[in-house]
């Protein structure tokens, strides 16, 4: 049985999953949830929800060099390829819960992150599928929306979207917020991409321990969204701040972040800069924010994060 959130021993999923798990919440994806999903599958229309390689360059935390791809041949009739500084989450991109540790309790269900125990690859070996739902926020709040900036997504705006839309959850569904983010990211010549870095905002989920709730309670088994980070940045005001906090010396500072009680422990599967913008168009042309949605990260072992090579089929 589905524990509520606030039964939850210290905020933390690690007893329910059991002391072996390696999945997190794409546990929820139960072959009879999969099997009835398969059933949304109505007109057969396919959406590729991966950017291109090398889209979101220059990166906007600076932090993840363009990918290079070369192709060379042995004889007339040949062509291979290889990659050189193929960041695995320079692009669309699927988090692994090796990706970020909670402070005072460590990664998730407290195995090592200098070992392969919680990479990308015990996702890949099965692939993820099942109940896809769509959530618009861009097209929900209207013209007065900026996707530039800092706007919250808390649980009753959650709440008020789905209901707009005529969404319901039924456990197990895999939650795609659309914010316009990436878009107009990609959208911009060279020079716009670089004058956006210096005041970098998105809009994404609340840093509160209600949005926690909200995402365990409706047992999402993954969130994804076509921003960064999936959750506000930066953050505003947080539930998860602690008196030891410290900026790192290097990189991003995850102090306050959702990402760490969502990943590190309610091990839940995290996507950031997909591409929700045609599968927005056609949900909202009829009406139906539900769909089959597949993922198949790279089987790469211990892999830190993926490309999602995600694909809703309508």
């Amino acid at each position: 049985m589905h524990p509520r959130f606030d039964d939850l021993p210290d905020s933390s999923a690690w007893s329910f999953f059991g002391p072996d798990d390696r999945r997190g919440t794409i546990n929820f994806l139960t072959p009879a949830r999969v099997a009835a999903a398969a059933g949304l599958i109505r007109t057969g229309e396919r959406f590729g929800l991966d950017h291109p390689v090398n889209a979101f360059e220059p990166y906007p935390t600076g932090t993840r060099p363009p990918t290079r791809h070369h192709v060379f041949q042995n004889n007339e009739f040949h062509r291979d390829d290889w990659l050189d500084s193929f960041y695995l989450q320079s692009t669309s991109q699927l988090d692994s819960l090796r990706h970020i540790g909670q402070p005072g309790h460590g990664f998730y269900n407290g195995q090592s992150p200098d070992t392969d125990a919680l990479g990308i690859h015990h996702w890949a070996g099965t692939g993820i599928a099942g109940r896809g739902v769509l959530l618009d926020v861009a097209r929900h709040l209207g013209a007065t929306y900026d996707c530039e900036t800092t706007v919250v997504l808390d649980a009753p705006l959650l709440d008020e979207i789905a209901a707009a839309q005529g969404v319901t959850f039924g456990g197990g569904d895999m939650l795609l917020l659309r914010t316009g983010w990436a878009g107009n990211y990609i959208a911009k010549d060279p020079a716009g991409r670089a004058e956006f870095n210096q005041r970098n905002r998105s809009p994404g989920l609340a840093q509160r321990t209600a949005t926690l709730r909200w995402l365990w309670d409706h047992e999402i088994a993954l969130v994804a969204s076509d921003t960064p980070a999936v959750e506000a940045d930066p953050v505003i005001d947080s539930d998860f701040r602690g008196p030891d906090d410290r900026p790192p010396p290097r990189g991003v500072d995850h102090a306050g972040m959702l990402h760490r009680p969502l990943i590190a422990l309610l091990g839940m599967a995290m996507g950031e800069l997909w591409k929700l913008d045609e599968l927005a168009e056609a949900c909202a042309a009829d009406g139906r924010w539900d769909f089959f949605l597949t993922v198949k990260p790279l089987h790469l072992v211990g892999g830190v994060g993926s490309p999602p090579n995600a694909m809703a089929i309508r």
